[in-house]
């Protein structure tokens, strides 16, 4: 079979293998906080298993830090950590939405922490 090019529509998109690369793994947040002197960020403190990790997300627009504690949801596990508002975020939440957060993918019933998504 002749390899994809971006004539044949494919542009943008990314094989099996890419995809293989990333870590999805269900995080339960323990903690929310406000990220001082924002309106949009909470700092999250999430259970990975065997390990938590701080995980700065853009929820704070849609909900209370209250809302998400206890929450199971899914997380870039191997993402490298990136320095936002001066706090090391080590993760990324999945959520659904464009410009506006529409809803965080979570899982429907209970599984342990670090439980790898595929």
């Amino acid at each position: 079979m002749a390899e994809s090019t971006e004539a044949d529509g494919d542009s943008g998109k990314i094989s099996i293998e890419d995809f293989a690369k990333v870590d999805l793994r269900v995080a339960k947040i323990l903690t929310a906080e406000t990220v001082p002197k924002t309106t949009k960020l909470y700092k999250l403190t999430v259970d990975l298993g065997d390990e938590q990790r701080q995980v700065v997300a853009g929820l704070a627009e849609d909900y209370k830090p209250e809302e998400l504690i206890g929450r199971s949801i899914i997380l870039v596990a191997n993402l490298k950590p990136a320095t936002i508002r001066g706090i090391e975020s080590r993760g990324m939440i999945l959520a659904a939405g464009d410009k506006k957060l529409l809803a965080l993918s979570e899982v429907d019933r209970e599984v342990p922490p670090g439980t790898k998504v595929c």
